[in-house]
């Protein structure tokens, strides 16, 4: 476990009384008084007892985005402060989308208490957008509320070709469909309005794809619907200090190695409306060198079994809990 790259996973992946257990569990040591030290910051930036809330909210309310992302930044940041406890120090670090600002503290590129300061602005943010794109659906019989859909079976060039020839059709909901998130091999999530969904459909499955499925959520993220959301989000990212990262980081725009921090904060503005290039960045950490194993710190198995569809050999393992984590020892 000496050369561990952590990945950090993003909304979604959230549920109630995730991190509690390693606040529990390490109560007595350092490690312990690191993870209570988030907390604290955490509850205090937020305005709310994060473990109260963590213990009792319902799974339904922990999906609004202006509670799931800081929710799921303070379990990133635990679980990568409960590694480090046990010995484990990341040899590098990525995020999906959320996570990637668990990476950018855990890479040195800003502090933790910016972290917390800038998630809680961009959940807002978001849920802004989200809740005034409710309304302006249901203002038109649901048709024009936005989602996401997996396309399943397809490689994610052929998608992006689709949606790019598609946009210069002759169905005009179709220009309001983008590729949000290149997961993997077989697997895009594609963002866009309820009608521009429904209208892909066939058309994707009639181009080859195996399944698709419409994803649980009213948002399409990393996609320019969000371009509200990163015109009121700029004005608190400009006022945090981005250093240089301090271990190998990697950028969901780009796919590839952070350069610098002005890098960094040019890539955390542009990725609210650009798409996640996941598999584009699981291609480039395994071609790093000096890696072992990968550990996803945070909630969920999702990372997991999207590194798995990238083909590498390299094993990734659950850390996102005290249980997974003291795991890794047996």
């Amino acid at each position: 476990m000496d050369k561990a790259f952590f990945l950090f996973p993003g909304q979604g992946a959230q549920y109630p009384g995730m991190a509690l257990d390693m606040l529990e569990s390490l109560s007595h040591s350092e490690g312990g008084e690191k993870v209570k030290n988030l907390f604290s910051m955490a509850s205090e930036i937020y305005g709310k007892d994060m473990a109260a809330l963590l213990g009792n909210i319902d799974q339904d309310t922990l999906k609004r985005t202006d509670l799931s992302q800081p929710a799921i930044t303070l379990t990133n940041l635990a679980a990568a402060a409960y590694l480090v406890e046990k010995g484990i120090m990341p040899s590098g670090c990525a995020g999906f989308s959320l996570g990637e600002y668990a990476a950018l503290a855990v890479a040195g590129v800003i502090s933790e208490e910016d972290c917390f300061i800038l998630v809680n602005q961009r959940g807002k943010a978001m849920q802004t957008v989200v809740d005034q794109m409710e309304v302006n659906g249901k203002e038109t019989g649901g048709a024009n509320i936005p989602g996401m859909a997996a396309v399943v079976g397809l490689a994610p060039e052929k998608v992006e070709a689709l949606i790019s020839e598609w946009k210069t059709g002759d169905i005009p909901s179709l220009k309001d469909l983008y590729a949000a998130n290149i997961n993997s091999p077989r697997q895009t999530a594609v963002a866009g309005t309820a009608k521009a969904l429904t209208d892909a459909e066939n058309l994707f499955m009639a181009a080859g794809a195996r399944r698709y499925i419409r994803l649980q959520v009213n948002c399409p993220f990393h996609t320019p619907h969000l371009a509200g959301a990163a015109d009121v989000f700029r004005p608190f990212l400009e006022k945090v200090a981005f250093k240089d990262p301090q271990i190998p980081l990697y950028s969901n725009v780009s796919g590839k190695r952070v350069s610098s921090g002005e890098e960094a904060k040019k890539m955390a503005l542009l990725q609210i409306t650009s798409a996640v290039r996941w598999f584009d960045e699981e291609t480039a950490i395994g071609a790093e060198g000096g890696i072992n194993c990968l550990l996803e710190a945070g909630p969920g198995k999702v990372l997991q079994g999207l590194w798995k569809d990238s083909g590498s050999a390299l094993p990734c393992y659950a850390a996102g809990t005290a249980a997974d984590i003291d795991k890794l020892f047996e």
